[in-house]
């Protein structure tokens, strides 16, 4: 099954009445279980990408199916509801909140469902354990190490059991250590527990982890 589906997919903003294309006619299929990387320089529309896979931007043209919805045509209030059951985001720089512990900040998505406070607190022992950090519930983000606090907020991004993983150059503050092991940890996600994953990354390196390298240049997917 496809994940995701993008057709003919184009981007672009306007400065003033200036049109700045950003994505020309991505077409890309991303079957479920696949650990996909986006490799790219700066400026070259990875980021832009996986925030319209996201839903937390549109295309101007173009099909976007994910995870079998067509996210384009999607209200607001129904984008805000496909993204919380489908989506996991994890961030260059963490997200934490500083005021809450480590397990309040991996609950917080799940403040949004139906949930039992028994049952959240079961999801969220299960995400730190998966990430490795059950012994660190309690902790302020001040009290981690950056790789730990990156374990946080991937354990954040999988509490809630998304389809898709979606991660924004998650190793681009981390020194090298702290790096291999969080794609170590992303690469585990998608073998053990057949988690789709989308990572934009400009490190060679960490792009390895992945089954499948693709590259965009100048907003266009290059073969």
């Amino acid at each position: 099954m496809a994940v995701v589906e993008a057709q003919n997919v184009y981007k672009s903003y306007y400065r003033n009445s200036l049109e700045i294309p950003v994505l020309h006619d991505i077409n890309l299929t991303v079957d479920e279980g696949l650990f996909l990387a986006l490799m790219g320089p700066s400026g070259s529309g990875k980021t832009t990408l996986l925030n319209l896979i996201a839903g937390i931007d549109q295309p101007s043209s173009g099909s976007l199916k994910v995870a079998g919805e067509d996210i384009g045509v999607l209200s607001d209030g129904n984008l805000a509801k496909w993204r919380s059951r489908h989506i996991g985001f994890v961030f260059q720089f963490y997200n934490l909140m500083p005021v809450l512990t480590a397990f309040e900040n991996v609950e917080l998505p799940l403040l949004l469902t139906g949930l039992s406070k028994k049952d959240r607190c079961q999801h969220v022992e299960t995400a730190l354990s998966i990430v490795g950090l059950s012994d660190r519930l309690k902790h302020y983000p001040r009290q981690l190490s950056g790789g730990q606090e990156q374990r946080v907020a991937i354990a954040r991004a999988i509490v809630s059991d998304p389809t898709l993983i979606l991660a924004d150059e998650p190793t681009g503050d981390l020194d090298r250590q702290s790096a291999e092991e969080i794609m170590t940890l992303l690469s585990r996600l998608n073998q053990e527990f057949n988690k789709t994953i989308i990572v934009v990354t400009h490190d060679p390196s960490a792009a390895e982890k992945a089954a499948v390298i693709r590259n965009l240049d100048k907003g266009e997917l290059l073969p």
